[in-house]
């Protein structure tokens, strides 16, 4: 029988009695009074012993009582004791992680809500410079780095800000937030010093070597073109030779002349001259046309915004974005191009009506050298950089390039630059 059951008839047991002691003694109501007095102070009784025993912390064995008292205790012991074999648990697993992350190559901060430290691992004490006393600093005052407090305010945590070590200059680290629980978040600082030192070598490498290319290029492109005009036609072989050098040797200058303005993009410090976008479109456009022939290209400018920028690196990401929708799209086909102001920033669509890319490959399109494998009637001949150079200026400028493609419908390549980059003028 359960103990509440036990406990209510115990209770109707005395009620009863009360009743039939009262029906012959005419006693009832003091009787009544009596039991329920009795009731009271025997239940108040076992609330200050309850109370008593939490107090001390319920940490001994609970005071003897019977009844529906004896089930409390024993519900509450039993609750405490779970919870004390929980806490004891995760207090082993706590210690456990924080093994792990000691033991870590990275360093790790974990912050609140109020960028104040709530720990840190070795590695954080060795990079970052941090002390187990700095708890409850705020990291922006350790780490001073204008370009780390702006990364911690942005609140946009997706690509990691990389900076020297506070302690040392000759250590690059790329720190990264993570958001996780309720307003925390973990620091993670990676040396990358020797990625960004191999980084920097290659850089340098290929600088170098399509600089020293680009003289023996020329020279070789020269006498070729003087084999050309003094070849009179009488050897189809040597006309076909000299033609397909020629072609192959600017082939190579172009891949050159590519690789040498990857190198300068990269290395070069930024400007900040006035650009005026509608006439260097309109620029682009009848160059484009003077070759191909008017009514190719539909220019539409729907805004005359001018950019704060660099306007030969601009020329260069307008004229590849261009130059490759006119190469992958039939020639009677137009390509779209439309310069607008939107309220999130400055458009320029460029739209063609091509083979498209597949949904695999646009992510990949603005590497280096990468090329679609696409199965075409006539050979398209391209470096495979000029969507590398187009995502590297935009980056200079602080704009990102966004495309949508459809196979066998064609493609939208979207240059969206910040209102930032919006002349002061306009």
């Amino acid at each position: 029988m359960a103990i509440w059951q036990r406990e209510i008839i115990t209770f109707l047991l005395l009620f009863l009695v009360v009743c039939v002691v009262g029906l012959f003694t005419k006693l009832f109501l003091p009787l009544l009074f009596a039991l329920t007095f009795f009731s009271l102070c025997r239940h108040l009784y076992q609330i200050h012993r309850f109370e008593k025993w939490l107090r001390t912390g319920g940490q001994s064995d609970y005071p003897k009582t019977t009844g529906v008292w004896e089930e409390i205790y024993y519900h509450v012991y039993r609750i405490r004791k779970n919870n004390k074999r929980r806490k004891k648990k995760l207090s082993k697993m706590v210690d456990q992680f924080r093994q792990s992350t000691e033991a870590l190559p990275d360093a790790a901060v974990v912050l609140n809500a109020t960028d104040e430290i709530e720990w840190a691992n070795k590695a954080a004490r060795d990079v970052l410079g941090l002390k187990q006393s700095d708890k409850g600093q705020r990291i922006p005052n350790l780490i001073r780095f204008p370009e780390f407090i702006q990364y911690l305010k942005s609140k946009q945590y997706d690509e990691p800000v990389v900076l020297p070590s506070p302690i040392n200059n000759q250590i690059t680290l790329a720190v990264r937030i993570i958001n996780y629980g309720a307003g925390l978040r973990l620091l993670l600082a990676q040396d990358v010093t020797q990625l960004k030192q191999m980084e920097r070598m290659r850089k340098d490498f290929v600088a170098n070597v399509s600089h020293e290319l680009r003289t023996p290029l020329t020279v070789i492109k020269g006498y070729l073109e003087t084999f050309q005009d003094l070849d009179s036609g009488t050897s189809s072989l040597l006309t076909t030779s000299l033609k397909n050098m020629l072609g192959q040797t600017d082939r190579m200058q172009y891949l050159v002349d590519d690789l040498l303005l990857l190198a300068h993009l990269e290395t070069k410090s930024k400007m900040h001259e006035l650009v005026n976008i509608p006439a260097l479109l309109t620029q682009i456009c009848h160059e484009n046309e003077a070759i191909l022939g008017e009514g190719r290209i539909q220019l539409t400018l729907d805004s005359d915004a001018q950019l704060v920028g660099e306007e030969h690196e601009l020329r260069s990401a307008f004229t590849n974005l261009l130059g490759n929708a006119l190469k992958y799209s039939p020639e009677n086909t137009p390509v779209q191009i439309h310069w607008h102001q939107t309220p999130d920033g400055l458009l320029l669509d460029i739209i063609d009506q091509g083979e498209g890319i597949s949904e695999a490959d646009v992510s990949r399109v603005t590497e280096r050298f990468y090329r679609v494998e696409t199965k075409r009637s006539k050979k398209i001949n391209g470096t495979g950089l000029g969507l590398a150079i187009v995502k590297h200026v935009l980056m200079r400028h602080d704009a990102q390039l966004i495309i949508r493609s459809e196979l066998g419908k064609g493609s939208c390549f979207q240059c969206v630059f910040p209102l930032k980059r919006l002349s002061v003028n306009d």
